[in-house]
């Protein structure tokens, strides 16, 4: 008796409807009958919103000029961005001292980029000098006073340039003292516990913009008057502390997250208390927190806005003092589209780099 065998047959393409773009559109857009209306809606807001937004920005735009009069067109004028960048930048620092400011930037760019890159030698020593030495080099670029740098006061900061350095100082002492804060909520020790209680809500418990005003105004009287504190460095103190009081909730959430055999197994290794949060604990439970960290840090950048109320000018400021030029009447419309523009490239940038960093830490928990 013959057997004849027979080979399978070739497995077939999936049908076109469920498949490439046509799949991706029936899955994602018209899914059912109320997708399908929403998705119709979304497309007509789209097609009556954006074109006339895009024309405006860009195609009938006036990009080149000196004065207002070189906006003629129905477009957006950025001939007033463009006459006013440096300001907007540098605020009112000298422009014979631009310089210094661009070095300065500049270079922690570099050390930036530097840490950021995977395949770069020598980290450790880049970040230690990154953290304990350029800011020594930022403060006398910035402010000069030595190495034959004439001084540049304080209240001559402003623009994008006092918006980083609001920034960034806040993040730089913010992490280190709310995970400080975050370790002692959790101690065993009742004195630690209780400060730590009392300044993360004592500060989460006002807004900033009390926070800045009583800093500014409040603070001066009760410090002799002999004791003079720069106004900038005040409102530093109040970021600083304001948001090292969230960044503390925010790790505690991670060292929450962390089971106690963790911590167990490290102590039966011998290792003290800070060896356990350093080496075991902490690398753990901050993974864990990366995105609360960063829309931390987010919200802190967005929130240097509210300096103006103490006399500040930030970017946001510098823009709004640009409004009240009589010979550029009329477009803040500009001006405002550019300072949404420099905020969500920054905010757009952290987040995006965050979700690098969470993906290349592998911080999720799939199994």
């Amino acid at each position: 008796m013959t057997v004849h065998v027979t080979s399978p047959s070739p497995s077939l393409p999936p049908p076109v409807s469920s498949s490439g773009v046509i799949g991706w559109l029936r899955e994602n857009l018209f899914s059912s009958v109320i997708n399908s209306i929403f998705t119709l809606i979304g497309l007509y807001l789209i097609y009556r919103l954006v074109p006339p937004v895009i024309s405006w920005a860009l195609f009938q735009a006036d990009w080149v000029g000196t004065t207002r009069d070189a906006c003629t067109s129905d477009g957006a004028c950025w001939v007033f961005v463009g006459v006013r960048l440096k300001q907007f930048l540098l605020g009112f620092y000298p422009s014979s001292e631009y310089w210094r400011v661009i070095t300065a930037f500049s270079l922690i760019g570099a050390l930036v980029a530097w840490l950021l890159i995977d395949r770069t030698p020598k980290k450790g020593l880049v970040g230690a000098f990154t953290i304990f030495v350029y800011p020594v080099i930022a403060y006398y670029l910035f402010y000069g006073g030595r190495f034959g740098l004439p001084v540049v006061e304080t209240y001559k900061w402003g623009g994008l340039m006092l918006t980083l350095i609001l920034a960034t100082t806040g993040m730089f002492f913010a992490f280190p003292i709310g995970i400080i804060l975050a370790l002692g909520r959790r101690s065993s020790m009742p004195i630690a516990k209780s400060i730590s209680v009392v300044f993360i809500e004592f500060w989460r418990g006002v807004p900033l913009i009390t926070v800045l005003f009583m800093s500014s105004v409040m603070l001066p009287m009760f410090i002799p008057e002999e004791m003079q504190i720069d106004k900038l460095l005040r409102a530093m103190i109040g970021i600083v502390f304001f948001q090292s009081a969230y960044m503390a909730e925010v790790v505690r959430g991670g060292l929450q997250a962390i089971p106690r055999g963790q911590t167990e197994a490290a102590e039966a290794l011998g290792l003290s208390y800070w060896k356990c949060m350093v080496f075991v604990i902490l690398p753990q439970a901050l993974k864990l927190v990366i995105p609360g960290i960063v829309n931390t840090f987010i919200a802190l950048f967005k929130d240097t806005t509210l300096v103006l109320i103490i006399g500040l000018f930030d970017l946001l400021a510098v823009v709004q003092t640009a409004f009240a030029d009589p010979k550029w009447l009329g477009f803040s419309v500009e001006g405002y589209v550019f300072v949404a523009s420099v905020y969500w490239v920054a905010c757009f940038s952290m987040s995006r780099y965050s979700q690098h960093l969470e993906k290349k830490l592998d911080t999720g928990h799939a199994r």
